[in-house]
């Protein structure tokens, strides 16, 4: 989902999102926050560990459908901090970060390791994204159907797309974003009906491809199938809030919604529906440009966060552990969550500065970014994603990486590293760190 999705974000969106909209008038929405990855995998891993993915095995891309546990066994995530603290840990939705013993998997045996081996008490989802075989459900470490039979997959129309594979005969496309927020409420409604806090993990598949809304939602936007999923998608949003006003818990309930990349979402699709999924940002999902990896992040934090504020800090999906870590007075020991910092300061808009000093990102083909301030250092050139060029060959003479000011220039048009070669040495050096020294979190001290 894009950052120029909601309305909360874009006035001119031709997507109603109303529930996400009443969100952010409830909450705050942060107009700077990023995915850490321009991709799925590598932002779950961040979100989850809030550590920086290319710091783990995967380097560049994402896992398939078959892909293996990409978690480190024992490392602290973000379930496994609130799992010690009393909380009932949950996952319903898309995993994506590796499952079982992939390609040899025996879907008759238990499949391990899985989300319980990384501080999930209960866990009800699907392996990967709807375009990734096998095609299932899974509860806890258990195949709810195997997948005995097959799809031959779907090429067109544009964005309807899923890799062919193996499918369990009952598993319908269109019925999977309903299906898990049914098992989302449940899962809030047993919570608040026991009386115990809770944390809800909730990685809906839409609006990634394939986009296949149901019929009630089709026609519902300006913005052709994809949008109409986004619609659905806000649906979903607003059920598990409702469920969560009938049990009279939203007072006690920090909620945030967000995405774990850009929006799929290409200049003829901009043209033809005249919608803005990425804003005015350069390129799209999988792009080391903005459109990449900055996202929408809405939060809603009853007694904490004030109704309708807006903030402009720097953040990324590492923060989310350190965040609710400060937010419960939880210590984070310093081999966790290396790459986290507590945002929590500019939740409640205290003055000082900036939380984060830099941020890095990460492309589809492992092109790094670091920002600091305003200024962006690109590690390469061409996109390293889906816009063209991916890439590009470096020219006799010419600059070997892409240098922007996004104050003056935001959407990335004016490269200035051959013309301020003393910024480029200090990200570049930076980056040299950060990469070596294995966080950018300040160890604790005393």
């Amino acid at each position: 989902m894009g950052i120029g999705d909601a309305g909360a974000y874009n006035p001119w969106s031709a997507i109603p999102t109303a529930n996400i909209d009443r969100l952010a008038r409830e909450g705050m929405r942060f107009t700077d926050m990023h995915s850490s990855s321009a991709v799925c995998t590598p932002s779950r891993y961040s979100l989850l560990t809030g550590r920086y993915c290319w710091r783990s095995r995967l380097k560049k891309g994402v896992l398939d459908g078959t892909g293996t546990n990409l978690i480190e066994p024992g490392r602290l995530t973000l379930p496994g901090l609130l799992k010690r603290a009393g909380y009932h840990t949950a996952g319903v939705g898309k995993w994506h970060l590796g499952l079982g013993s992939g390609e040899t998997a025996d879907y008759t045996k238990p499949l391990q390791p899985g989300p319980r081996d990384h501080g999930f008490d209960y866990y009800f989802g699907i392996p990967s994204s709807l375009d990734f075989p096998p095609y299932l459900y899974f509860e806890n470490d258990r195949v709810v159907e195997a997948p005995t039979a097959h799809t031959d997959g779907s090429a067109t129309p544009r964005g309807v797309f899923w890799r062919a594979g193996a499918i369990a005969p009952g598993f319908r496309m269109e019925e999977v974003v309903p299906t898990l927020t049914d098992k989302a409420i449940g899962v809030v409604r047993q919570a608040a009906k026991a009386g115990n806090p809770f944390f809800l993990y909730f990685p809906l598949p839409s609006p990634h491809t394939p986009w296949v809304p149901l019929p009630e939602y089709r026609g519902k936007s300006q913005a052709g199938d994809y949008g109409d999923y986004v619609v659905e998608t806000d649906a979903m949003i607003g059920r598990l809030l409702d469920e969560i006003d009938a049990r009279g818990i939203a007072e006690q309930t920090i909620v945030i919604v967000t995405s774990d990349n850009g929006a799929d979402w290409k200049p003829e699709d901009a043209a033809r529906f005249a919608h803005r999924a990425n804003q005015a940002w350069r390129g799209e999902k999988a792009d080391a440009w903005e459109a990449g990896h900055r996202i929408p992040f809405v939060i809603r934090w009853p007694g904490r966060v004030a109704p309708g504020s807006v903030s402009n800090e720097t953040g990324s999906l590492t923060d989310v552990m350190a965040t609710l870590a400060g937010a419960l007075g939880l210590a984070l020991p310093d081999d966790a969550a290396e790459d986290s910092f507590d945002l929590t300061p500019a939740l409640e808009q205290r003055p000082g500065p900036p939380v984060r000093p830099n941020i890095v990102d990460h492309s589809l083909d492992g092109l790094f970014t670091i920002r600091e301030g305003n200024w962006k250092l690109i590690v390469g050139l061409g996109s390293g994603g889906f816009t063209a060029p991916k890439t590009v060959a470096q020219a006799a003479g010419g600059p070997q990486g892409q240098l922007y000011d996004l104050a003056a220039d935001p959407r990335e048009e004016d490269n200035l590293y051959d013309r301020r070669p003393e910024i480029v040495a200090r990200l570049s050096a930076t980056l040299d760190v950060l990469q070596r020294e294995g966080r950018s979190r300040p160890r604790r001290t005393g």
